[in-house]
């Protein structure tokens, strides 16, 4: 199958998933597609046969279709016009070949950000995992990375797997984040272009 990931700064990256195959070293069932004019070009169809690598010996990719195994009368995917998280309409971005979900307020966006800031590489909170964010979210907890700093004991106990000792833990870690290195709070931001090294 194939489905359309939301990254942190709402650019829409289509990933196929298959049946767990061993490839340079490790078991893989997903691929990037990259983007949609690499998405386009595949010209990827439903059920259809595909050759993946590893680019860089790291990142899986779909590098072909087999059209001679085509099933008959199989349908082509086409790139979505909405988001898959918020369903606000996509847009192209000018001179890239991006196709975006520009709504801030996107939940898979906020999630990306807080995920990045959260990271080791950036601010290292521990005890933040993608589930905890989630709930953060749904429970009106977060809408941005300044709200983790104002997270209370009482608001978080109301939340699943989240007893007294883990909170504790947690808000330590979220007081602790803020001595780091001012680069790392640059990287976290998750700003285009701004890698780690840039960052320094």
């Amino acid at each position: 199958s194939l489905s359309f990931q939301v990254g942190r700064s709402g650019v829409i990256t289509p990933v196929a998933n298959f049946e767990e195959v061993q490839l340079a070293g490790t078991k893989v069932s997903r691929a990037t597609l990259h983007n949609i004019e690499r998405f386009e070009y595949l010209d990827i169809h439903y059920s259809d046969t595909i050759i993946v690598r590893k680019a860089g010996e790291i990142i899986p990719e779909v590098v072909k279709v087999i059209k001679d195994l085509r099933i008959n009368n199989s349908k082509k995917i086409e790139f979505p016009k909405d988001c898959p998280s918020c369903g606000r309409q996509l847009k192209k971005i000018p001179k890239e070949v991006t196709i975006k979900c520009t709504n801030k307020d996107c939940e898979a966006v906020l999630i990306g950000l807080l995920r990045h800031w959260v990271s080791k590489p950036a601010m290292n909170i521990d005890g933040l995992g993608t589930k905890i964010l989630v709930q953060l979210l749904k429970a009106k907890l977060v809408k941005n990375i300044a709200d983790l700093y104002t997270l209370k004991y009482e608001n978080l106990i109301k939340l699943e797997r989240m007893g007294n000792k883990s909170i504790l833990n947690l808000l330590k870690s979220i007081e602790n984040s803020k001595n780091q290195l001012w680069q790392k709070k640059l990287y976290g931001l998750g700003i285009n272009h701004i890698g780690q090294v840039t960052a320094k």
